[in-house]
């Protein structure tokens, strides 16, 4: 398991400035955004990163597309899988859907589905998986709604993210984690308690954070471990923050 980075967690900051953030700080991968840093479509931009983060020693873990699935005022899917060959990415994220599960007739579902294996297709021509955003107002925002296409999709190329869901109980959490865990290909590491508006320094969540690591260990799950959106975006924060997973992920297992 390696500790990384979402390079949406600092916005404002250079591709160059991340590389050289995640260095001082330990990490050893990143998910590369698609809104700021790696545009889709733009190839030279995407090769420059790529070759940056691997003459950094680092793994690009994902391209992290705001591709969303059954959406009609998207890029080209074409040009967001370019990107992501470019970029060396092993895989894409999208989002399932432009509303929620509870909103999302079977119409809507069976769009998103289809344009998901359609997109899989593509992209599994290219050793490359498609990864749906474990996230709020689209269909994978409950975890029975995310394992519905998980399922519906079954794809070798079709993986999914996980975060923990805002506000549940660590037995939730954790219930949340092993189903999903079949399907996983990344996590992003948090802890916003209750909500996202309360961003708290991971330290805090080194419960609930053991936990989750314990499930990936006794599993054998070789995944990223993406810390995003840390403390009042400030990058001190993400050195603390990266030192308590570091810490977490070398701890020895639970007895």
């Amino acid at each position: 398991m390696r500790p990384g980075l979402v390079s949406i967690t600092f916005r404002k900051l250079s591709p160059a400035e991340i590389v050289r953030l995640c260095v001082s700080s330990g990490l050893q991968s990143i998910e590369w955004g698609g809104d700021i840093h790696v545009p889709p479509g733009n190839l030279s931009m995407a090769e420059d990163v790529g070759k940056t983060t691997q003459e950094a020693g680092l793994a690009v873990a994902a391209y992290g597309s705001y591709y969303r699935l059954g959406a009609t005022d998207m890029p080209d899917f074409e040009d967001v899988l370019a990107s992501a060959v470019a970029l060396g990415a092993p895989a894409i994220r999208v989002w399932a859907g432009t509303q929620g599960s509870s909103e999302s007739d079977a119409a809507t579902r069976q769009r998103v589905a289809g344009e998901a294996l359609r997109c899989a297709d593509l992209a599994g021509a290219k050793n490359i998986s498609v990864c749906y955003e474990f996230h709020q107002n689209t269909l994978t925002d409950t975890t029975d709604s995310a394992l519905d296409l998980l399922e519906a999709t079954r794809h070798p190329f079709i993986r999914s993210l996980w975060q923990p869901p805002h506000g549940e109980s660590l037995e939730d959490c954790v219930a949340s984690l092993r189903t999903i865990l079949p399907f996983l290909h990344h996590v992003h590491v948090f802890h916003w308690w209750p909500d996202p508006a309360h961003r708290m320094p991971l330290d805090e969540g080194t419960e609930r954070w053991q936990a989750y690591i314990e499930i990936l260990r006794v599993a054998s799950t070789p995944v990223d471990l993406l810390l995003e959106f840390v403390r009042n975006d400030d990058p001190a924060q993400l050195t603390d923050d990266a030192r308590t997973l570091r810490s977490l992920l070398e701890a020895p297992p639970a007895a």
